[in-house]
């Protein structure tokens, strides 16, 4: 059963030593007064603030700011506590629609009746957890980026609460849930092949649309639970909470501790910390690979041989030949056999050892986008389970076998 919501006393809002928007690290919680740091960056827009945030903070030893010096992006909604209580229920586990390091995440309802000029629409909060593995650094993350930020892909953030200890959001609701629910769970629907191609579409866009901006993003969580689909299955990508700012000027990357999912991350990212696009390109690589199998990145049930699909995978991505033996099974052999050859063939660019070889998002986007129009449907007579079964190289009969069949033809 998860907790229910209480009140909580903590300290709120301090920025310790170190890059605080760049990193978004060492930030904890209290109540700020406003400094020259803060006066020197409230003419600029919360966005371009990152770079100038992480500047001064990097030879600063303190600072310290509220949401208001910071200046939140004006279209976000302030709500209260008290009005997201109501929503929710007092965020009843029965409106539960997940749990993660941040906290819980409830469904709610809001109206005009709540707060004059709201659209009344189901809404999704996510209740900040004090003691979890991610906090307020994270919070903060997800208002700045996705305040600023808007995008068809990108899911909406309508509001925030910052009141005394609590740190709440809240965003437009997925009716369909995660890609992650629809791909691995047992008891789901398998996703038809140009569901799948729509979806691979829709998140290529919102990568593209991040690292396009100046200086660009880099989302660095991208996998199939943070893919949230609405009623049309338009993909959106969701939490923001470890998302960085790009290099700028003459940088090749961001340094920064290794953060993220295991399965997803990029090698280079995990052997040295250096972040770049090129890091989330990988990460996308890695989702298609899913959308494809219908295998999870990561799978301890699986052989020793078969638990990293990436390994274990790549082999069979070079041909159409090779590529029926691993398609996913809920697929029952209807799919484009040209289409998901190209897009193996975009995953395994994008899962590329050497990042230099990893196309850019925008590419990658125009590449999939071509193969909407293709209809070959693969159309296999074999019962679907045996694509699943990979070719094996041919045995020798046994000896007792053979003696039986020699016998048969004697008598």
């Amino acid at each position: 059963m998860p907790r229910m919501w209480r009140p909580v006393t903590t300290n709120c809002c301090k920025v310790e030593s170190g890059a605080v928007i760049g990193s978004l690290s060492s930030l904890s919680r209290c109540r700020p007064t406003r400094t020259e740091f803060s006066k020197t960056v409230t003419g600029m827009s919360s966005f371009r603030r990152f770079s100038t945030y992480s500047d001064v903070m990097s030879t600063s030893s303190s600072a310290r700011f509220t949401e208001e010096q910071f200046g939140f992006a004006p279209g976000l909604v302030a709500f209260r506590v008290s009005e997201l209580k109501a929503a929710t229920h007092n965020f009843s586990s029965d409106y539960l629609l997940g749990e993660g390091g941040f906290g819980t995440v409830h469904k709610g309802y809001i109206d005009d009746k709540m707060r004059f000029g709201l659209k009344a629409q189901s809404v999704a909060v996510k209740l900040l957890d004090i003691e979890g593995l991610q906090g307020h650094r994270e919070w903060l993350a997800e208002v700045i980026f996705l305040g600023e930020l808007r995008h068809r892909h990108l899911v909406k953030l309508i509001g925030y609460c910052c009141e005394a200890e609590e740190r709440l959001l809240v965003y437009e609701f997925m009716p369909r849930g995660s890609l992650e629910n629809h791909l691995f769970r047992r008891i789901s629907i398998g996703l038809p092949w140009g569901t799948r191609l729509k979806i691979a579409i829709g998140a290529a866009k919102g990568l593209a649309f991040l690292h396009g901006a100046e200086p660009p993003v880099i989302y660095r969580d991208f996998k199939a639970s943070n893919i949230l689909l609405d009623a049309d299955h338009t993909a959106k990508l969701s939490d923001f909470g470890l998302a960085k700012m790009g290099p700028e000027g003459e940088a090749t990357h961001v340094t920064t501790r290794v953060m993220g999912t295991h399965g997803y991350a990029a090698p280079e990212y995990i052997m040295t910390g250096h972040l770049t696009t090129k890091s989330d390109v990988y990460s996308y690589g890695v989702v298609l690979l899913e959308l494809l199998t219908g295998r999870r990145s990561v799978d301890k049930t699986k052989p020793k041989n078969e638990e990293k699909l990436v390994e274990w995978v790549r082999p069979y991505l070079n041909t159409s030949r090779k590529l029926r033996y691993v398609m996913d099974p809920k697929l029952g052999g209807q799919y484009s056999v040209k289409a998901a050859k190209e897009v193996a063939t975009v995953a395994l660019q994008c899962i590329s050892p050497h990042p230099k070889d990893r196309p850019r998002m925008s590419t990658t986007v125009d590449n999939l986008q071509a193969l909407l129009n293709l209809k070959d449907m693969a159309g296999t007579t074999a019962h679907p389970l045996l694509l699943r079964q990979r070719p094996r190289p041919r045995q020798p009969r046994p000896m007792a076998t053979r003696r039986s069949s020699h016998s048969a033809k004697t008598k």
